[in-house]
């Protein structure tokens, strides 16, 4: 019950704020600064860089929420536009740093023997990383992912599935007997 009265006024800020009201623009902002720095540092571990794409997040949110039509589907709008900002870090981050280094312990050595969930999350493939955050951590629905990440429901189905796999096998690798 509460989440869906929360739902309802994320829905009302939404409307006001597309009317350009300030003070409902700015407790949206308020209301979800949190969530999406999350998702980003979650997948950045950089705190740095998760504060640059936020910003950038709101800044396209802001200029473009006046676009968004249905205001029930502003958290997958949010979550895209923050996908789509990680895709760009993480496309730079990659001309950057071409090879990602495995766990790496204190002294810089490699620690696969080692590793936590968040690790193994980390050595997933990003089309993995990313379906897995959105549906566990940002605890968006199928509908929601498929309009976030611009895919259809049951590609997000096969998508969650595959990465599911991936995990598993990343588990039984270093977990496994």
């Amino acid at each position: 019950m509460k989440d869906n009265l929360l739902h309802v006024e994320d829905q009302l800020l939404v409307m006001a704020a597309r009317d350009g009201d300030v003070e409902a623009l700015e407790k949206l902002v308020g209301r979800w600064q949190k969530k999406l720095w999350r998702y980003v540092y979650r997948r950045t571990s950089d705190s740095q860089a998760t504060w640059d794409i936020t910003q950038q997040c709101w800044l396209e949110i802001i200029k473009g929420i006046r676009k968004l039509n249905d205001p029930a589907c502003f958290k997958a709008w949010a979550y895209r536009i923050a996908t789509n900002k990680l895709i760009d870090w993480l496309k730079d981050k990659h001309k950057e740093h071409p090879v990602r280094p495995n766990s790496i312990d204190v002294d810089g050595h490699q620690n696969d023997n080692d590793l936590s969930v968040k690790e193994l999350l980390h050595k997933l493939k990003n089309e993995s990383r990313t379906v897995l955050s959105l549906y566990y951590f940002e605890e968006l629905s199928v509908t929601e992912i498929s309009i976030a990440l611009r895919v259809k429901p049951g590609t997000v189905k096969s998508r969650l599935f595959t990465a599911r796999e991936e995990l598993k096998e990343l588990w039984d690798k270093y977990f496994g007997d």
